[in-house]
């Protein structure tokens, strides 16, 4: 029941130039359906992996067992504080979620299309005035889903460039770089709840120091995790999604083609690539002894739901390593499941649908560029770099 595997350091996972950390952790499902990886995290301790997505819907559903109280930020900083609504549990999580849920809801999402869209047109129509290739995650990918979240909290693009950088650091990085972007995190929301309790405006984190649960204020703590939680979630994860779809279909002309040809299915590809590239871990810590389908999984120990592992289970979805773009009835996990459900969901998928549509309206067929690679990487966060992208 133990295998030699990890989303960090096996075949696939380091930083590797034209690889396919997906493709490759597809090998688990030839084996065990549960087995032990010995140093499958960042920090070398090892994990249950579940292959099964049945078997990580029913871990992420039962909260009593299975918690989500990791501290994963705070443990950067030698510090055990969780990020607030992601590492509650219930009942505390209900609460903090009901509180935020409406900021995310569709109807939010809808008022704000309008400005990521106009955002999407800004950035790829400025990238064909200058030419007619680019590093599509640098001039692209980043700017237009990390402004978006920040736009989202209130705050200004000039420093998007940091803040990237400090994603990077947090989620790439070694044990020291880790720990300087998470000091440097913490001081900036720390400040700018300062600010906005001296001078409210309409934003975020004026709500945030504004809001009461269960008639009280939030503590400071409690603001800063809130923050510090969406502040981190908005760096990295779309514009990774993002950048694995253009790879796809710079790779694939046929599919990039009969999406141009009928720009009405993007919503049901875009649904499919979310299915075949997702980029995030989900990590539970036992709270009990337990048998789960004849394993001896026991109180403290880690439990692996990966969503690039569940969205490739062949039980689950018909030839799994076949992208197909126009698939039906894509129940795919790639925003979790169960109660911790990703809460920026709906917004995630309007900043995909819309950087697809708009970037296949403005940017003939596409390929990646001739003696370029592009560099993958598994990890907590999948995600691509050197995605230079070339249309002469």
């Amino acid at each position: 029941m133990v295998r030699n595997f990890s989303l960090f350091t096996s075949p696939g996972m380091p930083p590797t130039a034209n690889g396919d950390p997906h493709a490759a952790v597809t090998c688990v499902h030839a084996g065990p359906p549960i087995f032990y990886a010995p140093n499958n995290t960042r920090d070398g301790r090892g994990t249950w992996v579940m292959t099964r997505a049945r078997d990580q819907r029913t871990v992420l559903q039962d909260t009593e067992t299975f918690s989500s109280h990791r501290s994963i930020f705070a443990s950067a900083l030698g510090e055990n504080w969780p990020m607030i609504p992601l590492e509650l549990d219930p009942p505390a999580h209900g609460i903090f979620r009901s509180l935020l849920n409406p900021l995310f809801s569709p109807q939010r999402v809808r008022v704000l299309e309008p400005a990521v869209r106009e955002r999407a047109i800004a950035l790829i129509d400025g990238i064909v005035a200058s030419g007619t290739s680019c590093d599509v995650m640098k001039d692209f990918a980043f700017p237009f889903a990390v402004n978006i979240f920040l736009r989202f909290l209130g705050l200004p693009d000039d420093r998007l460039a940091i803040f990237v950088g400090w994603g990077q650091d947090l989620l790439h990085g070694d044990a020291v770089k880790r720990k300087a972007a998470a000091q440097r995190i913490v001081a900036f929301i720390d400040d700018l709840a300062t600010l906005r309790r001296k001078a409210p405006v309409d934003d975020f984190m004026t709500f945030l120091v504004q809001a009461q649960v269960e008639g009280r204020p939030l503590t400071d703590e409690e603001v800063r995790s809130i923050g510090v939680l969406l502040f981190v979630a908005g760096l990295d994860t779309v514009a990774a999604a993002i950048g694995f779809d253009l790879a796809y279909l710079a790779r694939n002309p046929k599919d990039q083609q009969w999406l141009r040809s009928k720009p009405t299915r993007i919503v049901v590809a875009a649904e499919e690539l979310l299915r075949a590239y997702p980029t995030v871990q989900m990590i539970r810590v036992a709270t009990r002894d337990i048998d789960f389908d004849g394993v001896p999984i026991r109180k403290g120990d880690y439990i692996s739901c990966a969503t690039m592992i569940a969205n490739r289970d062949p039980a689950e979805f018909e030839c799994p390593n076949t992208i197909d773009l126009a698939r039906e009835e894509n129940c795919h996990t790639a925003f979790a499941h169960g109660p911790h459900r990703c809460l920026g969901s709906h917004l995630a998928r309007r900043e995909i649908v819309i950087g697809l549509e708009e970037w296949l309206a403005r940017i003939p067929a596409f390929r990646i560029k001739g003696g370029t690679a592009p560099i993958t990487h598994g990890g907590h966060v999948f995600g691509i770099d050197n995605l230079i992208l070339d249309w002469s």
